[in-house]
């Protein structure tokens, strides 16, 4: 059995990390708090955390399709 935990663990992460920077944007101001979150690092966050995901997905990709050639030669 083959097992997927450590290839799936880089988009845990990468999404992990995305939905905390979405979170730190959409934090809501309030009078009292003031201006709390840096939106220039944590839109640079987003992004990076956005690419982090994008380049995960497509090492699986590759990944699925590396294993499909493979099963094809088998045969």
């Amino acid at each position: 059995m083959i097992d997927f935990s450590i290839p799936l663990a880089g988009p845990y992460r990468a999404e992990s990390s995305l939905n905390q920077a979405a979170a730190k944007v959409a934090q809501p101001v309030t009078a009292e708090s003031g201006d709390s979150v840096d939106l220039s690092s944590e839109v640079v966050s987003l992004i990076q955390a956005r690419q982090g995901v994008e380049t995960n997905i497509a090492a699986l990709k590759t990944e699925d399709d590396l294993t499909k050639t493979l099963l094809n030669v088998i045969g």
